[in-house]
């Protein structure tokens, strides 16, 4: 019997307590089976693992042990973004001004604890769609069903959340924007199948491969929520505003233009700037809005701008300024959630919808099938059918339901220019991805890097719930 030195059996051992502390972890004592690859690696040696260090060719060996290290490298990476921790990018203003476009984060797995992945074979680094071969970047067979292992706490109230899009199960490739069921909703599904030079091809994406956003938490579980002329009400009582929650406000000046010193001292970025007088708004939408023509019968320059609370009060003592009101609701007829339910609820005015719970059952009626058919089918995985007026839940007639996980009501503190929850509707507890914690560099697309390109304030700077 060969007998092995006492620097393997080191070896051995630590890598083995390590592997078997993440079975447990993970939940999963099938993975103990991995236990003899440990052995035979540091021990038994029965496959040649490193064989080709051997090799008395010197190219041989240099290139395996580039191959080595860039697969040890891969494997590593893979590991610390499905658990520890992964790298992402604000790519819009929905939470500005607390996360700003260019905002690069550190997003912990730990702070609700990591998924199981759905797709355990996948590209590392890649979300859903492997660059320049615009091909999946995942097999999707084994699919295994959501589990999450212990982490350092629960998703709470205003924490900002990076979760998996609910609605991004089923994808127009050509058209993401707005979302499949919206497109669906105002175009008839028809038309979004049939049109491929305008929707693409549709596919369907398992959880853990639907495009990551990031939100604020708003509900919880079995809360009852309601928007009121922009005011969240939580269970009756209004919630606390995040501090620099933004509004549309358009801002008239004297017939001066505003320049970008103002905008800067009014932090709004190039993207954000629109003139609403003279081109985009006729004089009848002017006049609507309250704004009076001068005396040469033209309107002076009016703006449309997001603007927080602070900025509303720079705006309004700049000289040049005559006036600073807050976008009405009337003006915006878009599409909310539930898209193919009239409930007459508009951005400003939502609601009130309770957020499902696990184990709390509801009956089925009218509204309710309109508002949570998808967190029955869609997320719960269940058949429904309504017949004759009455709910089928995989085949058998149902007159209620009970939830077998918690959702979530996200909102952007950009409140006016943020598709959130009011549009496509709850986040179930197993589209939660984790919390972003640390901003480690922060890029300003409309300035040079010598000119403030890069934001050094926010530099390894932690990210507050407030």
């Amino acid at each position: 019997m060969k007998k092995f030195s006492k620097s393997q059996w080191i070896r051995f051992s630590m890598w083995a307590v390590v592997y078997v502390l993440f079975a447990v972890w993970m939940q999963n004592l099938w993975l103990l089976a991995g236990l003899a690859v440990i052995a035979d690696v540091f021990l038994t040696k029965f496959i040649p693992w490193g064989g080709w260090k051997k090799s008395k060719n010197a190219a041989v060996r240099s290139v395996m042990g580039w191959v080595d290290d860039i697969m040890f490298a891969l494997v590593a990476v893979y590991l610390i973004n499905l658990f520890v921790f992964q790298n992402y990018q604000i790519p819009s203003s929905s939470l500005e001004k607390s996360l700003l476009v260019g905002d690069y984060l550190f997003v912990s797995k730990m702070s609700y604890g990591p998924r199981v992945p759905n797709t355990p074979l996948s590209f590392p680094l890649v979300q859903n769609t492997l660059p320049v071969l615009e091909c999946d970047s995942y097999l999707d067979w084994p699919m295994w069903d959501y589990k999450r292992v212990k982490g350092f706490g629960k998703v709470k109230r205003n924490d900002i959340v990076v979760f998996n899009f609910p609605a991004g199960d089923t994808v127009a490739l050509k058209r993401q924007n707005p979302d499949y069921y919206t497109s669906v909703a105002e175009a008839g599904r028809a038309a979004v199948w049939l049109d491929k030079a305008q929707y693409g091809d549709i596919v369907y994406r398992p959880v853990d491969k639907r495009e990551n956003f990031v939100k604020r938490c708003i509900g919880m579980p079995g809360d009852r929520l309601e928007v009121r002329d922009n005011q969240v009400y939580i269970n009756g009582t209004a919630a606390e505003n995040p501090e620099n929650m933004q509004f549309n406000y358009y801002v008239e000046t004297n017939g001066s233009m505003l320049t970008e010193e103002h905008f800067r001292l009014l932090e709004v970025s190039r993207d954000d700037r629109m003139m609403v007088s003279g081109g985009m708004y006729g004089s009848g939408t002017l006049s609507y809005l309250g704004f009076t023509a001068n005396e040469a019968g033209k309107f002076n320059p009016v703006y449309a701008l997001p603007l927080t609370k602070k900025a509303v009060a720079v705006a309004e003592k700049l000289p040049i300024v005559t006036k600073v009101i807050i976008q009405p609701d009337a003006l915006f007829g878009n599409t909310y959630y539930p898209v193919d339910y009239n409930t007459g609820w508009t951005r400003d005015n939502y609601g009130p919808i309770w957020i499902p719970k696990k184990g709390e059952t509801i009956e089925l009626n009218e509204t309710n099938l309109a508002l949570y058919h998808r967190c029955i089918r869609n997320y719960e995985n269940n058949t429904l059918e309504v017949k004759g007026g009455t709910a089928y839940i995989n085949g058998e007639a149902a007159t209620t339901f009970t939830f077998k996980y918690d959702y979530y009501w996200m909102m952007g503190d950009n409140r006016h220019n943020s598709a959130d929850s009011r549009s496509w509707g709850f986040v179930p507890e197993d589209h939660i991805v984790g919390k972003p914690i640390l901003i480690w560099l922060s890029l300003d697309k409309d300035r040079s890097l010598f000119d403030g390109g890069i934001r050094w304030e926010r530099l390894f700077r932690k990210v507050h719930a407030d």
